[in-house]
């Protein structure tokens, strides 16, 4: 991979920071245990799916303490449409069981604490942080991951390794970052017949 020259380095970030400063996550939600509940049930499942998923789930379960509660049952009935939903349906309930016994049915508002949470993992944790809290912090996701390697911003082989790779690079306005190159993967720099006409940074990808 040809290296970057802090001339298109420079190029990436204005780019970002022009169009995706104000950027916000195409998920529904209203408060921190909404927006918890809807990137759980994201994981390998389109924001728009969950969109169509949760409002049924948030009116039979608001918070909390109701989905700590909840028949696993009706959990997954109404979850059946997302992929993995035995599987979320069961961490929809443990985690919602943790905050309740162990945060006092406060969601942690850090990724240490968020990560002991079933159905959270780093990248959960990150999206959350950074979507509610606006944190200096990385997330990476499959269209993060195909955009920063086609831009050259990373050849690393793991998600991982990408997520350093991307932090050292950029350093700062992380969350700006991760909200610009979902979007931007998700529209423009697709996976497959991406609208490199309209890339305004096609002289840097190495597609």
């Amino acid at each position: 991979m040809k290296k970057l020259t802090k001339k298109e380095l420079s190029q990436i970030k204005d780019f970002f920071i022009d169009n995706y400063k104000n950027a916000k996550t195409e998920l529904n939600y209203k408060n921190e245990y909404e927006l918890l509940v809807s990137i759980i049930l994201s994981a390998q499942c389109t924001d728009k799916r969950v969109n169509l998923i949760t409002p049924a789930l948030f009116e039979r379960y608001p918070n909390i303490y109701s989905l700590a509660n909840a028949n696993l049952d009706d959990i997954k009935n109404l979850i059946k449409s997302c992929s993995f939903f035995n599987n979320k349906a069961k961490n929809l309930i443990n985690m919602a069981k943790t905050v309740l016994q162990k945060y006092n049915g406060q969601i942690p508002n850090n990724e240490k604490e968020l990560i002991k949470l079933a159905g959270v993992g780093q990248k959960t944790a990150n999206v959350f942080m950074i979507e509610y809290y606006n944190k200096n912090l990385m997330a990476v996701d499959t269209h993060v991951f195909r955009v920063s390697h086609r831009l050259r911003m990373s050849d690393a082989k793991t998600i991982s390794q990408t997520q350093k790779d991307l932090q050292k690079l950029l350093k700062e306005d992380l969350n700006i970052f991760h909200q610009g190159l979902v979007l931007f993967g998700r529209y423009i720099c697709t996976a497959k017949n991406p609208k490199c006409n309209n890339c305004k940074l096609n002289n840097i990808c190495q597609k």
